[in-house]
């Protein structure tokens, strides 16, 4: 597991090397990350809301068998039926237990759906303001290029303007078609 480890570490620097000279790459692997976070939130609520009805379900079913069992102790008393009396009132202390369980249950779920319901915004405030550095990033970086391009076509022009003769502009017109030919058959292999 050593050597595993040793290259895992080495690939895990080279990485975060690579993404410090490329901060905008990282900028997009962070919102990724928090795309699938806030995805990955947006399932747990929707499983902890389904645990939640099913939570209610079960505590409606249990609060009708009590019901149930409370008009049957009721029923036995009125009858003189201790030994059933005795019975029933057991199944209903039972059934109220159960019940305050699923009670305890279901509230734990609220509790839990409320977190995450937090946690998604915080996530998703997150993934805005990541999203205006990026954009903000880009813009800079498309800047730059646009700066860089006018400083190179700025040379150019004036290299141009110290007056070839026809000949020689031809040449390298010529010359330079010639490299890009090149160029392309180089990238195409």
């Amino acid at each position: 597991m050593g050597l595993f480890d040793d290259l895992s570490r080495f690939l895990e620097n080279r990485l975060e090397e690579f993404l410090r000279s490329n901060p905008h790459l990282e900028l997009d692997a962070l919102l990724e990350q928090l795309r699938e976070q806030e995805e990955d939130t947006l399932k747990l609520i929707a499983d902890l809301q389904l645990q939640q009805k099913r939570s209610q379900e079960d505590i409606l079913s249990t609060a009708q068998e009590i019901q149930r069992w409370h008009i049957r102790v009721q029923k036995a008393k009125d009858a003189g039926r201790q030994d059933l009396v005795t019975a029933a009132q057991e199944r209903e202390a039972a059934l109220l237990r159960e019940g305050n369980q699923r009670w305890g249950h279901m509230q734990g779920l609220k509790e839990r759906i409320g977190q995450s319901q937090e946690l998604l915004q915080k996530i998703q405030q997150r993934r805005q303001e990541v999203q205006a550095k990026a954009t903000e990033a880009q813009t800079a970086r498309a800047k730059a290029q646009t700066q860089q391009r006018l400083e190179t076509n700025g040379w150019w022009n004036q290299a141009s303007s110290n007056s070839f003769d026809d000949l020689e502009e031809k040449f390298r017109r010529w010359e330079t078609q010639e490299e890009l030919e090149q160029m392309k058959r180089n990238l195409g292999k």
